[in-house]
């Protein structure tokens, strides 16, 4: 029984290790490094930031960090952020799934003048892969989050995974 216990535990941590190691390969394919990141352990607990979420709105309503608001990715309102957040010396975290939907956003900031744009790195999948929490729309702390599509929801595993366009509250 003990050594059935080590080797799940085991199991757990390269299920981890894969998942971090595809996201590390993705963020440097797609990503130009542009905005620099920041870390979810750098970010925990650290309240000067505002959260920007750059997902979709479903992929919001299903979980986000705790007090994100939700600007969308295409097409984003820059006019809507610069209307919250006037301040352009804010600190503010950009997020998305991993962070390459997030990057496109806060490179528009930074040529809005914002001059303190972070983007989390590994996204909303890294945070949770990490165990931090994660909340719905309602303000519940959720295990599920939304993982975009198949291919890119291999890098979630600490999660519920939720796919698709539906009602998620339940």
């Amino acid at each position: 029984m003990k050594n059935l216990f080590h080797i799940l535990i085991s199991l757990f941590c390269l299920c981890a290790m894969r998942g971090q190691s595809e996201i590390d390969q993705a963020l440097r394919k797609f990503n130009n490094k542009s905005v620099p990141y920041i870390t979810g352990e750098n970010l925990r607990g650290n309240t000067p930031f505002l959260l920007l979420d750059t997902r979709e709105k479903e992929e919001f309503e299903v979980s986000h960090l705790a007090k994100a608001v939700w600007v969308g990715n295409r097409n984003p309102d820059v006019d809507k952020i610069i209307s919250i957040v006037p301040n352009k010396n804010k600190p503010i975290v950009v997020y998305c799934s991993i962070g390459v939907r997030s990057e496109k956003v806060g490179e528009k900031l930074l040529k809005k003048g914002y001059t303190e744009v972070y983007n989390l790195y590994g996204g909303i999948f890294e945070w949770k892969n990490k165990g931090f929490p994660v909340y719905d729309s309602i303000g519940q702390e959720t295990d599920r989050v939304h993982a975009y599509n198949r291919h890119w929801g291999k890098m979630l595993n600490n999660a519920t995974k939720v796919y698709g366009h539906r009602k998620h509250n339940n």
